[in-house]
């Protein structure tokens, strides 16, 4: 049987667009809203990931004391690609998210929340998640239209939160490509 062959770059870069179809091409109606998360390799974890599932903005909310060399070499220079904005405020971004017809979800174990496999995602919608120690924010949790957790199976009560970003992101965005493309 033979060895399995990594493939290169090439071969990789052969079914993408070019660099400049991508910026131009539509993509996911999906935001992550990163709630005061402050840790840069987070940050620069979740600038990857939007990267990779193609959606259509990250949301970095609250005072940014990140080391934008920590997140150039985490993000691996992914940030050219995705939309980035800032904000002040998580509670007015959501609301304006709200307005605008998305529904949104916060990363969050309350005693409310449900498992983020039983979610049907719908498009657009926003996902939040929360500081590295104190979570998703009182009033972002007061915004969402639901709490969604990742079921714990061993002794740990958490992961780190762009572990969970990933995992819940992933479901989310496969759901809601499915929808679209019919």
């Amino acid at each position: 049987m033979p060895l399995a062959m990594q493939l290169s770059k090439e071969d990789i870069r052969k079914n993408k667009p070019t660099r400049n179809e991508y910026l131009n091409k539509p993509k996911l109606p999906l935001v992550l809203v990163l709630d005061h998360v402050t840790n840069s390799y987070n940050i620069g974890a979740f600038i990857r990931l939007a990267d990779a599932f193609a959606i259509e903005k990250i949301i970095i909310c609250g005072e940014l004391t990140i080391s934008d060399k920590k997140m150039k070499k985490a993000s691996r220079n992914e940030a050219k690609w995705v939309h980035i904005e800032y904000s002040d405020s998580t509670s007015a971004s959501l609301q304006t998210l709200s307005d605008d017809g998305y529904t949104i979800f916060s990363v969050e174990l309350c005693n409310n929340s449900v498992d983020y496999k039983e979610v049907n995602y719908p498009s657009p919608c926003a996902l939040v998640l929360g500081n590295e120690r104190k979570g998703v924010s009182e009033a972002a949790l007061q915004l969402s239209q639901q709490q969604i957790h990742i079921p714990m199976f061993g002794m740990g009560n958490s992961l780190n939160v762009s572990t969970a970003g990933a995992i819940v992101l992933a479901e989310c965005a496969s759901q809601i490509r499915k929808a679209i493309s019919g």
